[in-house]
């Protein structure tokens, strides 16, 4: 009798959650690790568990900084916009999630096993409250808030 896989199993577990939830970003990554498994590729694992995070914030930081490097948004445009009370308070909520999202980096790579949860956590917020993909990172700061790690 054959064994069950049951790592491949959860990848394609959390995949039909991200397509059921339309979360195509979970999706396409439980399905990119799942194929690297079936295809017996392991030693792209320790590249990824070590430089994954990293690659994807700058990719992540690429697409925010896009309309600066483009011209879309214009240094005297973005000086004109600090003198908006809006501007100010949006800097020090992009300074508490910079540092959440820091503690929840610590906290994934010192403590793998919460990662699922939070992955699972995210995926169910998409599904039921319509919310965005950018969870993970922000919702283990958070949690690192409150069971003291990271």
């Amino acid at each position: 009798m054959t064994q069950v896989d049951t790592t491949s199993l959860l990848l394609l577990g959390l995949a039909l959650l991200g397509l059921l939830s339309s979360n195509a970003t979970v999706t396409i990554a439980m399905l990119v690790l799942l194929l690297l498994r079936v295809m017996n590729v392991h030693q792209a694992f320790p590249f990824l568990e070590k430089y994954g995070l990293t690659v994807g914030v700058i990719i992540l930081t690429i697409g925010v900084m896009t309309p600066i490097a483009s011209g879309k948004l214009s240094v005297p445009m973005i000086m004109q916009s600090f003198l908006h009370w809006k501007t100010v308070l949006a800097v020090g909520v992009g300074m508490a999630v910079a540092y959440l999202g820091g503690r929840g980096a610590t906290l994934m790579t010192h403590q793998p096993n919460v990662v699922a949860g939070l992955l699972i956590g995210t995926v169910l917020g998409v599904a039921l409250f319509r919310g965005v993909p950018v969870g993970p990172l922000i919702a283990a700061g958070l949690l690192s808030l409150l069971i003291g790690k990271g």
